[in-house]
């Protein structure tokens, strides 16, 4: 039997969707009207558009991928499909919807394909885009494709330039008051310059709150010589407050990518994230972000943002804000006699009466210098402090080399035997005057604190291991339970052993003891309150060529000032270059330096410019920016994407952006990607958008309104006898249940779906065999949308069924006329139609599609019993349910919407409305219970009240003749379902 020719089929739904797609295209269906500029719609100018009543907008964005070579597997559009679902709907509702997709073009993997086979990065990544373009736009997405963008697109470096050079421009004030009334922001390096100037901005101070370090030429001076400086002097102590600087400090290298990673970028296993090559750390200059001048802001406006609790528990831990006293410790021993002191972080400043040693990192500033170090052990030295070393100089030398040859797991992990040597320095207690020896240790890390510790064996269990290791003393100043063991005690009681001729803490609680300690510290100067953050300033650098260059030059004369290149003469564009592999070095040997391949670049390095002084010959940073770069703010590029005079203008950010109705913080209003970019993306995005926000360019506070984590797409995968993974799709299940692969066989485990598990599944496949409506239907309807589901290539015809018997309530197979009838619908089916509407609805405003996909179901089901048994069915039902269908599987809703007999789309017809007289049942049952036994029922109306469904019980006289002669002591109304007559 032949199939029927008006089925709809794979081949059908191949013709419907690739017919309906170019209409879209032609027609500008889901181009997004901005109030002002090239994309205003019908305004004629901006007074028209300025007066024009504000239609209202919904902002709805995807975290945009970054264009693989192997392009998309069925797992990447789940997310896609889903804010594609919310866009079509909230245009169905009247909103001026603002939708497309960017790709986050600049990366590594571009750049090593070009290294093994000579291919330009932008060769690779160009055909990448446009085959992902190809796959996202045969999906059906409702993309504005006139916003569409990638980060390496010139038009778009120019503005990621121009953002540095305003963070560059940029220092943090903590006592201005923002546009949002909050205290602190950034404001221009021109306005530290004059305020020190004239003398009203103390740098020291200022440095001191910040935690920052001066330049050494003003180290030592104090705030009264600073407005007699010179210009130049007063130039370089504002430069030391940039939000965007230049300094040289311990970081991850990685000699098999050539650059420097963030920390984030390294496993536990101390490699690269991407390729699994070794990482070490080094002295590098790089440049960095003050992203820790934010902490705090960063930390608060999470509470102003409609994210998932769990992923700003994520980022508040990330950042990790502690308050405490930093307390500064004197230093005796030094080889040349001088003075010294160091710095350390506590959050228990009380405990200072039980601190019997103090340790440095390896890579502190008073270890940098083995000869400032004693030339032999002072008197006393046990042989276990000295790791066999002849001299303090010696030992501390070699444990530095052993650290540096750790990763910072391996220094940390639980359950280490802690090791060390002693410097050969002694510390003074300036609680009660102690001597204290002074270890380095690797436990300590100058990345986190001050890189220096004092050391509290009787509270810290770290310190115990350390003191036990070393036979080092132990003081307790918090009073154990009477059933301890022994050892560290972390917990809570009352304060012993902490009491001097000044202060006197015994017997007070922690809290108490804390205040006390630090107000003593800070009365007698030693020590100071602060507030310290697990957060680091964000590595800005990397020694790559596929990514934005710098714009900035140095002047021969003075190499180490980074001088910012004018924005007229940005983009600061990349040089075409022969290699694009980076010249590695020993990681050991400190006398190399790494070689970006932009270095080798001579005739770009070397430009000639005129920056005011007449053409002079500068020379050009050499390193690229991070691929976060481009990602921390392409939600205001897609705002006004062909604007070339300002970043953004003010009238369309405010539009689609500002503060929201609700007193919110304003932002995108919907923005769906996985949870793995909780931490960075996120927290660098913030950054940036505050940073503009504080210099007036943007008058959202946060980038991000709504966040949304979507699940993954899971998939089984097979591993050899090796642990190999090899491809799922040649896998052959056998009779008994076993996998083969080539006839061996294979172990099979779930994991999500991907490259490296070898089990991907192209929607490419699924678009042949199905159609994409298919694929959109089944991914919506496989779980609830934030968890993740696994996929089954096998059910995915169930999708199909269901909108091939969605097709026959409108088509006939065989003839190819329409089903439909104009005769008025019955009762049950038009109140099954409004329960629908009803239901959809909010589960499409919950996000909630695949409750929202089965209601659908439920309603196609209904109508085709009517149709099995009529031959027909009521246009007043079908055409709801085609509206509702349309956001999940719009070109077959398109499709039969105009054999429905209308002239226009669907996308911008009104979402149907439910009658709520509709929503209503009929009647319900309400049984009557007397002494807990069901004696009677009768129907009444669902909403009737407790006190007319009482009436109604005791009017029945089924009810009297049950109550004859009893008393009757109490009733009990669960309306509408349930009386219950005690008696």
């Amino acid at each position: 039997m032949s199939e029927a020719p008006h089925r709809y089929t794979a081949a059908m739904a191949d013709e419907i969707e690739l017919r309906w797609q170019q209409r879209w295209d032609e027609e500008g269906t889901f181009h997004a009207d901005n109030p002002v500029g090239a994309l205003r719609g019908a305004a004629e100018s901006l007074e028209q558009a300025a007066s024009a009543e504000v239609r209202e907008k919904m902002y709805i964005m995807d975290m945009f991928p970054y264009p693989s070579g192997s392009g998309l597997h069925v797992g990447h559009p789940l997310g896609y499909i889903a804010t594609d679902v919310v866009a079509r709907h909230q245009r169905m509702l009247g909103r001026n919807v603002l939708y497309t997709m960017g790709y986050d073009a600049f990366g590594l993997p571009a750049e090593q394909y070009a290294v093994q086979t000579g291919t330009h990065p932008r060769t690779t990544t160009e055909a990448n885009v446009a085959n992902m373009r190809r796959q996202l736009h045969r999906l059906g997405l409702s993309h504005d494709a006139r916003r569409s963008l990638a980060t390496t697109d010139p038009e778009f470096v120019k503005w990621t330039q121009w953002i540095f050079l305003r963070v560059f421009d940029s220092w943090y004030d903590p006592d201005a008051p923002n546009a949002d009334g909050i205290t602190g922001r950034a404001r221009p390096i021109a306005e530290l310059r004059e305020g020190l100037g004239a003398g009203t901005i103390d740098p020291f101070a200022l440095a001191d709150r910040q935690g920052l370090e001066l330049p050494e030429a003003w180290q030592g001076r104090d705030a009264a010589e600073v407005p007699a400086a010179s210009e130049a002097e007063i130039a370089q102590l504002a430069d030391s407050f940039r939000l965007a600087y230049i300094s040289e400090t311990p970081v991850n290298w990685c000699p098999g990518l050539g650059t420097v990673l963030a920390n984030e970028e390294v496993t536990a296993e101390g490699r690269s994230e991407r390729g699994n090559f070794p990482v070490f750390t080094r002295r590098l200059r790089q440049w960095n972000m003050r992203i820790t001048a934010y902490g705090d802001r960063l930390i608060d406006d999470l509470d102003r943002v409609d994210w998932p609790e769990s992923i700003r528990a994520m980022q508040r831990n990330w950042i990790g804000r502690s308050h405490g006293a930093e307390i500064t410790f004197p230093v005796s021993g030094l080889s040349d006699g001088s003075d010294a002191a160091f710095d350390v972080f506590t959050t228990r400043a009380d405990t200072l009466f039980g601190a019997t040693f103090c340790v440095l990192s390896p890579e502190h500033s008073l270890l940098a210098d083995a000869s400032a170090l004693p030339e032999a052990w002072p008197e006393g030295t046990k042989e276990a402090w000295t790791g066999g070393a002849a001299s303090p100089r010696e030992a501390v030398t070699a444990y530095q080399a052993r650290a540096a040859s750790l990763d910072e797991d391996e220094r940390t992990a639980e359950g280490r035997e802690k090791t060390g040597v002693f410097t050969g320095l002694v510390a003074t207690n300036p609680m009660d005057g102690r001597a204290l020896p002074v270890f380095t240790a690797d436990y300590v890390l100058t990345g986190y604190g001050t890189g220096a510790i004092m050391a509290v064996p009787a509270e810290d269990e770290r310190d115990f291991a350390f003191a036990d290791r070393f036979d080092l003393p132990v003081i307790r100043t918090v009073r154990p339970p009477e059933d301890f063991e022994g050892g560290a005690w972390t917990g809570e009681g009352e304060k012993i052993n902490s009491a001097s001729a000044d202060l006197d803490l015994n017997g007070l609680d922690k809290d108490e003891a804390k205040t006390r300690a630090t107000a003593h510290a800070e009365e007698k100067g030693f020590g100071r309150a602060r507030t310290t953050y697990r957060l680091r300033d964000w590595l800005f650098s990397r020694q790559r060529y596929w990514g934005e260059p710098f714009p900035i030059v140095y002047d021969p004369a003075d190499p180490e000032t980074p001088i910012p290149v004018p924005d007229s003469m940005l983009p600061v564009d990349l040089p075409e270059v022969a290699d694009f592999s980076p010249k590695t070095f020993d990681p050991l040997d400190a006398d190399t330096e790494p070689q970006t391949p932009l270095s080798r670049a001579s005739d770009w390095v070397d430009v000639e410019l005129d920056l005011g002084d007449g053409p002079k010959i500068y020379r050009r940073e050499t390193n690229t920016m991070p691929q976060w770069a481009g990602s921390s703010w392409y939600h205001l590029r897609y705002i006004d994407p062909t604007e070339d005079e300002v970043l953004v203008r003010p009238e369309n950010e405010k539009y689609w952006l500002g503060t929201r109705e609700d007193g919110g913080v304003g932002g995108v209003d919907l923005y769906v990607g996985g949870v793995e970019h909780a931490v960075l993306h996120l927290l660098y995005a913030r950054f940036w958008h505050k940073v503009l926000f504080d210099r007036g360019d943007v008058s959202s506070q946060e980038p991000f309104h709504r966040l949304f984590n979507q699940g993954y797409i899971q998939a089984f995968a097979y591993t050899d006898a090796r642990g190999v993974h090899v491809p799922a799709e040649d896998v052959v299940e056998e009779a008994d249940g076993t996998f083969t692969y080539q006839g061996e066989p294979v172990a099979q485990e779930y994991g999500k779906m991907g490259k490296s598990l070898k089990n991907a599944v192209a929607p490419d496949d699924m678009y042949e065999e199905y159609g994409a409506d298919t694929l959109r239907v089944y991914e919506m309807s496989m779980g609830p949308l934030d968890l993740s589901r696994p996929w089954e290539t096998r059910a995915v015809v169930g999708s199909q069924r269901f909108l091939q018997r969605l097709w026959r309530l409108v088509v006939d197979e065989e003839t190819g006329r329409l089903t439909v009838t104009d005769e008025p619908a019955d009762l049950p089916t038009t109140q099954a139609v409004h329960r629908t509407i009803d239901g959809v609805g909010r589960d499409m405003e919950r996000m909630q599609f695949n409750t929202a996909i089965a209601k659908l179901i439920e309603l196609v089901n209904h109508l085709t019993k009517q149709l099995t048994a009529t031959g027909t069915v009521p246009r007043e039902a079908v055409e709801p349910l085609v509206l509702m269908v349309a956001p999940l599987a719009p070109h077959l809703a398109e499709e039969l919407w105009v054999r429905l007999g209308h002239t226009g789309g669907v996308s911008r017809i009104p979402y149907p409305v439910a009658e709520p007289e509709l929503l209503k049942a009929e009647q319900v049952t309400c049984v009557v219970q007397v002494k807990g036994k069901v004696r009677h029922r009768l129907e009444v109306d669902p909403e009737i009240s407790a006190e007319d469904l009482e009436a109604a019980v005791m009017a029945e006289p089924r009810v009297q003749e049950l109550l004859e002669g009893q008393t009757l002591r109490k009733v009990i109304v669960r309306a509408p379902k349930i009386v219950n007559l005690v008696v």
